[in-house]
Parts: C-alpha cells; sequence; structure tokens
C-alpha cells in the first residue's frame, strides 16, 4: 500500500459541538440539550487535542477546517477563533482553505456570523430542512421559514460560500409539493444544496413512533424514489449538478471538507464522539472519542480522550474508498482500489454493472450512473462478489442520506 495514499483525498480537521438547544426528534446526532456551557473549558480542551494531533500529524498542508454538531453557531466566536488560530499554527493552511461552521437558523443573529466570518470562517451550512411551517414544527425545528430565510439574508451578506440543508420524502409531502419547495430553494441557494430523504433512525422519537405505528403518512420506496429522481432533475437544470449522491453545487462551489472524507483522505475527529482517518507512519488508523461531553473533557485532561484507536486492514480500506467514493459522481479509480486491496476488482462484475446500466467503465474509472445510484450498496455488493458483505464506515458521516435507495444512513454536508 502507498504509505502517502491519503494525499489523493486531502487533509482536514473536523471539530464536534455536542450542544444544541433543542434535541430534534429524527436526529441520531451526538448532540445534547444544557443549561448552560463553560466556554473557557472547552476552548482549552479544543486547544490541548489541537495540540495532541500536531505532535503526531505534523507537517502537513491543510485543506478544510469544519465545525460540526450540534448546533456551532452557539459556540463563542472567541473559541472559533482560537480554534483556528492553533490550528494554523501547526499546519500550513492551502491557499484554498475551507473553514465551514454548521448553524441553525434559530442562532444566527447579524452580529454574531460577522464575529465568525472575523475569526476565519468562510462557508456556512445551514440547517434549514423545510420551507413551510407546518413542516418544521414536526420535525421540531425551533424556527419559521421566516426566520431561515432572514437567517439566509444575513449568511450571504457575511459569507461567500453559503449551503442549507432539506429534507424531503416527509410526512404526507407529494412530489408536487417537493418540486415547488426545491424551485423556492434554488431561487434561495448561493452555491451549494445538501438535500436528504427524511429517514428514520432507531434510538429517535421518530424511530419510537414509527415501531408504535403513530408515524403516518411517509412516502412508500416508489414515490420517494420519484423525488430523489425530481431532484436531481431539477438541480440539473438549474446548474446544481449532483457531485455526490446528496448534494449538489454550482460549478466549484463543491464541499471541500466532505470531498476529503468521500475521496477517502485523512481526517482528525475533534469533540465528544467525533471519528476520524489518520495516517501515522505509514498505517492508516481509525480514531473514536468519548462521546459524553463532561467525560470527554475529563479524558482531554487525563490526555486519552481516544476510545479507540485501531490500524485499517488493506482490504478493509479498500471497502471503505469503495463505499465514499462511488458516492460521488466522479466515481473510483482503478488502480487506487487495487493498490489499497492488494488485488484488482474482478472485471466480469464491472463488465455485468455495465451491461446493466448501473455504471459506466471510462479508462481507469467507475463511475455509478443515476440508475446505479438509486441502489448503491447493491451495485457495490455486486462489485465485490467474492468477499464478506460490508457496511459504511462507522463514523465517517454524520447524518441521514438517500436511504431508500441505497442504505445509507448518514449524510455530510
Amino acid at each position: 500500500m502507498d504509505d502517502e495514499d491519503w494525499r489523493e483525498g486531502g487533509f482536514g480537521i473536523y471539530l464536534h459541538w455536542p450542544f444544541c438547544e433543542a434535541k430534534c426528534p429524527y436526529c441520531d446526532f451526538n448532540s445534547f440539550v444544557t443549561a448552560g456551557v463553560n466556554h473557557a473549558k472547552w476552548t482549552a480542551a479544543y486547544l490541548a487535542e489541537i495540540d495532541r494531533y500536531a505532535a503526531v500529524v505534523p507537517g502537513r498542508v491543510l485543506n478544510s477546517v469544519f465545525f460540526g454538531g450540534g448546533t456551532p453557531s452557539l459556540m463563542e466566536p472567541d473559541t472559533v477563533f482560537a480554534v483556528l488560530e492553533r490550528i494554523k499554527s501547526h499546519w500550513s493552511p492551502a491557499n484554498d482553505l475551507e473553514i465551514t461552521l454548521e448553524a441553525n437558523p434559530t442562532s444566527v443573529e447579524a452580529r454574531r456570523f460577522e464575529a465568525f466570518a472575523q475569526a476565519g470562517v468562510n462557508r456556512i451550512s445551514m440547517g434549514v430542512q423545510a420551507l413551510n411551517d407546518h413542516d418544521l414544527q414536526r420535525l421540531g425545528r425551533l424556527h419559521s421559514t421566516r426566520d431561515a430565510r432572514q437567517a439566509f439574508d444575513i449568511a450571504k451578506k457575511n459569507f461567500n460560500r453559503v449551503s442549507f440543508d432539506l429534507m424531503y420524502a416527509r410526512q404526507n409531502q407529494t412530489a408536487e409539493d417537493w418540486r415547488e419547495e426545491l424551485s423556492e430553494a434554488i431561487d434561495m441557494a448561493v452555491d451549494h444544496l445538501s438535500l436528504y430523504q427524511l429517514t428514520i433512525e432507531p434510538g429517535t422519537v421518530f424511530g419510537a413512533r414509527y415501531d408504535r405505528g403513530a408515524l403516518r403518512g411517509l412516502p412508500d420506496e416508489d414515490r420517494a424514489a420519484e423525488m430523489y429522481d425530481l431532484t436531481q432533475d431539477i438541480c440539473d437544470s438549474a446548474g446544481y449538478s449532483a457531485y455526490e449522491v446528496s448534494n449538489h453545487a454550482k460549478p466549484g462551489a463543491a464541499s471541500r471538507h466532505n470531498l476529503i472524507y468521500w475521496r477517502y483522505g485523512d481526517f482528525i475527529g475533534i469533540g465528544p464522539g467525533a471519528h476520524g482517518r489518520v495516517t501515522i507512519d505509514g498505517r492508516r488508523y481509525a480514531t473514536e472519542t468519548v462521546k459524553n461531553p463532561e467525560r470527554w473533557l475529563k479524558s482531554v485532561d487525563q490526555s486519552n480522550s481516544e476510545i479507540s484507536r485501531h490500524v485499517i486492514a488493506q482490504t478493509e480500506q479498500a471497502q471503505e474508498y469503495m463505499l465514499m467514493t462511488m458516492r460521488l459522481s466522479e466515481g473510483l479509480s482503478l488502480s487506487r482500489f487495487t493498490k489499497l486491496a492488494g488485488y484488482p476488482l474482478a472485471m466480469e462484475a464491472v463488465g455485468s454493472m455495465v451491461d446493466l446500466g448501473m455504471v459506466t467503465l471510462e479508462n481507469d474509472r467507475i463511475k455509478a450512473t443515476q440508475k446505479g445510484r438509486v441502489v448503491l450498496n447493491a451495485v457495490i455488493a455486486n462489485l465485490l462478489p467474492d468477499h464478506e458483505p460490508i457496511s459504511p464506515p462507522s463514523g465517517l458521516m454524520s447524518g441521514s442520506g438517500t436511504d431508500h435507495l441505497a442504505d445509507q444512513n448518514h449524510y455530510t454536508k
């Protein structure tokens, strides 16, 4: 295996802020509602973790920083500034360094966003989720449609790059409802949209309601698939190409941080429950940190915030690479897969998927067609027929994707 394989995807840092104003009923993220936060203590903990990782992974060019959550827009701008200054003191920022902060409309204020921009944030990802008040209430969101539009206007005044999320296949939603809402979203959008199917996750409030038969009006697979196809058509026509299964952007506006995940680069995960993939001394490791916020703070004091750090076997790396990169419109490199796995893909299986119209094969790259993306996990299973069944890499993604299509139970933005 190439010890420098991670360079194919780049290098980023993910920082998890675990606190929210309320827990959404569909959410299975590692997030918590709390009465108060000691911001000075959290700042110190983040800085300590940055220093610890810098000693392990020194001297790299940094492509992205992502503040995820939770609701990172609840952080103090001074904390964001301190974190970014410490990061830049250890790693050389790329010329096009992307620094993203997730925000909810309820925590957006003009002065606060201006302060985040001054701290160094240059991209905002906003959790809008729906553009009508009835559905926002059903989703447990604290903001109104008016709040969302006002927050979005504030974001546009302070940042050149703004993304926002919407969920479709909601209760009692029709394809025509979604067409109108998505068209409105495109009229609002700056350069990027993350468009996810609402999925019911175990352990959530929605999950419990669904098990009781109390979550009615969810679309069947055919109607959800129709909305997925409609999403592709509308976004393509508006110049927002689907560079990934659930993410659409204007040319050059793809999320650089999430491209690191999908291109199977290296990223450090800092904060409660954060996961990482880091190459150290020629070996790629999977890392995971303590989930509970208070326990995480204590573990940082004791310099043992990781509950797991294990070497990823070559075959497993190749499988993870396939699971991630086949989500992208650019697809998978056959030669890189061979280097990672130590064996080539069976071209007979590839040819079979080409014949079925599920993938295309162009020189060194296999790319899923729109038809193939609808059943992406099945396509991947067919490309690896002689190997053990595989699941999406644990912790690499942070939300719900097109589950009705490919059983992909987490999204990135």
